[in-house]
């Protein structure tokens, strides 16, 4: 192990002096570095996160646990999703000309959200729903009433509070990965990189 942590040590502090270069071979590109002279294949190895056993007191905490990865792994994209569309909405207002441009553009876009989204979102258990809140609050750094007051304005966004409050969620809700989400942040960091 210590030879492993050796080598991935000197090829980084490698990468970072050398100059890094590529090339082509049989139509892939390799990136290489060129040190004194001599030329090192230069690899960047993708995070491997390691986190201590979870020990189960029973099998009712194991079958939460495989239900809290399921979730995971179907809200996980629509956060993503919703990130990436909250980006491109705010970088394409940011090219409109006027107030009245924002705001038709702001009432496609919501048109167009509720029908991408609604067939999806129906199908979410109540459990996935307050759990897609969270992570909508971990991709984007805003709570989900703050995004719908940002950009559909303060009545919808407390509409929408009040009709979640109905059902006993909170779009208000924030995402604490060093508290009460620690156990979500570990599973979505493991999802993210493909080890679970």
């Amino acid at each position: 192990m210590k030879r492993i942590l050796f080598y991935l040590f000197f090829f980084s502090v490698i990468a970072v002096h050398a100059q890094q270069q590529t090339t082509t071979i049989n139509g892939f590109v390799v990136p290489l570095c060129v040190y004194k002279g001599d030329t090192i294949p230069s690899l960047r190895l993708p995070n491997v996160y390691v986190f201590k056993p979870i020990v189960f007191k029973n099998n009712k905490q194991q079958k939460e646990y495989n239900r809290l990865v399921h979730n995971v792994k179907k809200t996980l994209p629509i956060a993503k999703e919703v990130n990436r569309a909250i980006i491109e909405t705010y970088e394409f207002l940011q090219t409109l000309p006027d107030e009245k441009a924002r705001q038709a553009h702001l009432k496609m876009v919501e048109k167009g959200v509720k029908e991408q989204y609604t067939p999806r979102l129906k199908k979410l258990t109540f459990s996935q729903g307050k759990l897609l809140i969270k992570l909508i609050n971990r991709e984007t750094d805003s709570s989900s009433y703050e995004l719908v007051k940002a950009f559909l304005g303060p009545f919808k966004a407390g509409f929408y509070q009040t009709f979640a409050a109905l059902f006993g969620a909170s779009l208000k809700k924030e995402y604490h990965p060093e508290g009460e989400d620690r156990l979500v942040e570990r599973v979505v960091l493991l999802v993210e990189n493909g080890q679970l």
